[in-house]
């Protein structure tokens, strides 16, 4: 055998070996996603407010802060995997309210992602630079939704969003049903650099104090 045929077996055997799509597997991550409402005209108001916001999820280690910016109101969830807690932060007609959730409040407040499976297409398509795949997800009560995911970027901390908790890759496009409305959310930008650990400091004054039961009765939780 030539060298030259060597040197290309060589090579071809090299690629071969390698993954088709490198994974890469982050501690620190910062989302921005765009919304845009699907449906959901009856509410116009709520419409209005949801089209055109922004939700932006900071994961850091086992904290992750996901801030949702409307034109009605602004929340922040901040949640420690590690201890299954989480502080809800609103602001909404000049109210500042925090709301503190201990573990079984989380999993209440995500119960309907609870069995949530998650079944490939063939389709894909390319979000942010990355190749995604579409999968249809199934919730326990027979709710469908799609979602396109990414394998080429894995959060460490995969419990920063319940219901993608057992998806395999980073959802970076996707559907959510928020009251009458469905909107979707998309990528635009992805960032992979360190996150300020302030990011994930709870307000100690400002923000008037409910507890989760007090929160459900006023619809705040969500």
């Amino acid at each position: 055998m030539g060298m030259k045929k060597l040197i290309i077996l060589l090579i071809t055997t090299a690629a071969m070996a390698l993954p088709a799509t490198a994974q890469r597997k982050v501690s620190e991550l910062t989302l921005v996603y765009d919304a845009t409402v699907i449906t959901g005209n009856k509410e116009p108001r709520l419409a209005d407010a949801f089209d055109g916001a922004t939700m932006t999820v900071y994961l850091k280690g086992n904290m992750s802060r996901c801030e949702m910016a409307t034109a009605l109101f602004s929340s922040a969830t901040i949640h420690d995997t590690r201890t299954g807690t989480a502080v809800v932060l609103r602001e909404v007609d000049g109210q500042k309210l925090l709301i503190r959730m201990n573990a079984e409040n989380w999993a209440e407040k995500n119960a309907r992602y609870d069995g949530i499976k998650f079944a490939n297409t063939d389709e894909t398509k390319t979000i942010a630079g990355y190749t995604c795949t579409k999968a249809v997800a199934t919730l326990s009560d027979g709710t469908t939704f799609t979602v396109y995911y990414t394998t080429e970027i894995v959060p460490e901390n995969k419990e920063y969003d319940y219901q993608f908790r057992n998806l395999n890759g980073l959802p970076l496009e996707y559907e959510l049903v928020q009251g009458k409305l469905t909107i979707k959310y998309t990528v635009s930008k992805i960032n992979m650099n360190p996150v300020p650990a302030s990011k994930f400091d709870i307000p100690k004054t400002g923000y008037r104090e409910l507890t989760y039961e007090e929160s459900k009765k006023t619809s705040l939780a969500n």
